[in-house]
């Protein structure tokens, strides 16, 4: 049985290390934008293919169904919109892909309104091989943004754990998963890794000292800081919306509890007197409140606190067991994992009306995290037997696998948008 105050340890099958994930997308969404992504010209020269990339993000994001294209387009290519439209597009993306005298690629797109016949505008990377990749998660924030007025997510990365064999690897990913590099490799557990507000830091909770500490980790160097290492449990580490301070669940004084301290280290300061066990905790976007779980009504449960300490209010209400709160960067929405009958299922509450939500299938789901744009969670399952890493949409209709070999896949948390 899970029990959100215990650390569990894995035993499940290996995940090959430099497995690559491909992306699976199910479901219908109600309202779809359909849009034509006709192959770049030059691509069957490059490594990667562009348009495939493209297309798989934006029909991830529910937002998009991709219909056929013409043959024969680029970015310089005015199309007959005529001939777009009765293949049902309302949008259309062309473009090119060259390579340069430097042994870089040159990648070049425009996007077409079919519907009002209007250019929307375009854009041109020069990038290395390793970065093709990346242009092409550009080309769908561009477009994404474009065509429905909201920030794309796909250059933004994620982070998560695996277990293969012995040994714990703490990954960072493209957020399609693809392109995941190791930026810590363990024979001990690695828990709950937390992006911090730049993108540029990882806490989490390493087992290294034969006990739970936390550290903070650039991802870029690969060096780190020891910030929490009490006596006796460092877990559950969150950052605060500025980067300046991180909360944490201690048993140092005895019992676990929420503290607050600056992110860079120092004496942490308690925020409430409780015998209950308080953990989990996640900030709010403008800072002023922690959502937490504990079990000081019997069972566990969600509950919010100022972020200065205070009295504690609870926030679940519907069933007896609910943990792992994560809540969206826009303040709308808090998901989380509830225990129904023995399954663990992602549910969506809205903040406002307290309306909540089951929006899978699946009876092991875990750490749901949001993307920066507030349109779709990140969580882990088991998926016809397999752990996979899912992306959902809020209303649960597109669901995306993010699917590798069989293992220990853990911990998924999704990293903020690139300044």
């Amino acid at each position: 049985m899970k029990k959100f105050w215990f650390i569990c340890f894995w035993s499940l099958a290996a995940l090959h290390a430099h497995a690559q994930f491909r992306v699976e997308v199910s479901g219908v969404g109600m309202t779809q934008i359909p849009i034509a992504i006709a192959a770049f010209r030059g691509e069957e020269q490059s490594p990667q293919k562009i348009a495939a990339i493209v297309q798989a993000n934006l029909e991830r994001s529910g937002q998009f169904k991709v219909v056929e294209s013409v043959p024969g387009l680029d970015e310089s290519t005015r199309p007959d919109m005529g001939v777009m439209r009765q293949r049902g597009a309302d949008a259309l993306v062309a473009g090119s892909i060259s390579r340069l005298a430097d042994g870089r690629f040159d990648v070049r797109f425009r996007l077409w309104d079919v519907v009002r016949n209007q250019d929307l505008g375009g854009q041109s990377h020069a990038v290395l091989s390793g970065d093709l990749r990346l242009a092409a998660h550009r080309i769908a924030d561009f477009v994404y943004e474009r065509m429905t007025g909201d920030k794309g997510v796909f250059s933004t990365r994620i982070s998560y754990v695996t277990k293969a064999g012995a040994n714990y690897n703490l990954w960072v990913a493209d957020a399609d998963g693809e392109n995941a590099q190791s930026a810590l490799s363990s024979p001990e557990p690695i828990i709950s890794p937390a992006w911090a507000p730049n993108g540029n830091q990882l806490a989490y909770v390493s087992f290294e000292a034969r006990k739970p500490v936390v550290y903070v980790h650039d991802v870029a160097t690969g060096r780190r800081r020891l910030v929490a290492s009490f006596k006796g449990s460092n877990s559950a580490p969150a950052w605060s919306p500025d980067g300046r301070s991180i909360a944490l669940t201690l048993s140092r004084d005895g019992g676990s509890q929420l503290y607050v301290m600056d992110a860079n280290g120092g004496e942490p300061k308690r925020l409430m007197q409780s015998p209950a066990i308080d953990t989990e905790p996640v900030y709010t976007s403008d800072g002023k409140t922690i959502y937490f779980v504990s079990d000081r009504g019997g069972s566990p449960q969600i509950y919010r606190v100022p972020s200065n300490g205070g009295n504690a209010e609870r926030v679940t209400f519907t069933g007896n067991y609910n943990i792992s709160p994560a809540l969206s960067p826009d303040g709308k929405w808090l998901a989380y994992v509830s225990r129904l009958n023995g399954a663990f299922k992602l549910h969506v509450m809205d903040i406002a009306s307290g309306t909540v939500s089951a929006i899978t299938d699946t009876v092991a789901d875990e750490n749901p995290s949001f993307s920066p744009n507030s349109r779709l969670i990140i969580y882990a399952t088991l998926l016809q037997g397999k752990e996979a890493l899912m992306t959902t949409t809020l209303d649960g209709r597109i669901k995306a696998r993010l699917a590798g070999q069989s293992g220990d896949i853990r911990e998924p948390d999704w990293g903020p948008a690139q300044k």
